[in-house]
């Protein structure tokens, strides 16, 4: 569902409209045309922190890789990382508006790093006790993936409730991922605003 039809979409990505927007369940996607929408689907897709899955690749690949996993080290290389592609629907209105959500804290990186180069690595938007996942890249096997796990371990470490990915994929459903109604993700949010937690 789009709910920004006849707003001013400038003020829309201003910071504190964006985290306010976010805080109810919302998410920016470009259009062809670079027009930025705001979505609110009725079905959303979560990774449950408290039941997730380590693909069995994964864990093989793992104990013999040479990936390094960097936090917050170089924000806009991954969103650009993940805009390098075909057809996206990052465009460089709404990275500006990224960067200025990223200077108030509100935006994190995971990167994956091997031999001193970034290969793969995702990007979020944190409120409290909930991150959403906005767009992940890999320019090599298992990057990405090495770059989610190690979210997720971090988010419940830290004591997030709340792991949004949007849109289910089979790369998603490979840890877990569910479809959930929006009344039961609604549900999720109001129990990750009450923790004070900090990425």
């Amino acid at each position: 569902m789009e709910i920004n039809k006849g707003l001013d979409s400038k003020e829309l990505l201003k910071p504190g409209n964006m985290l306010r927007l976010y805080a109810t369940g919302a998410f920016p996607m470009a259009d062809d045309n670079g027009k930025i929408n705001w979505f609110m689907p009725e079905v959303r897709t979560i990774i449950p922190l408290n039941n997730y899955n380590v693909p069995k690749t994964l864990k093989t690949f793992l104990k013999k890789s040479d990936f390094e996993i960097r936090f917050d080290n170089d924000f806009i290389s991954v969103v650009r990382g993940c805009a390098d592609r075909e057809k996206t629907w990052i465009s460089e209105e709404l990275i500006e508006a990224y960067k200025r959500l990223h200077k108030k804290g509100h935006i994190h990186t995971v990167e994956t790093w091997q031999n001193e180069k970034l290969v793969g690595g995702l990007y979020g938007v944190t409120f409290r006790g909930a991150f959403f996942g906005e767009s992940m890249f890999s320019k090599v096997p298992q990057a990405s993936k090495a770059a989610l796990l190690k979210l997720i371990e971090y988010l419940n470490m830290k004591d997030f409730v709340l792991l949004d990915v949007q849109y289910m994929t089979p790369h998603l459903k490979m840890f877990g991922a569910v479809e959930i109604d929006f009344e039961e993700y609604n549900k999720l949010l109001y129990s990750a605003y009450t923790r004070a937690c900090e990425f």
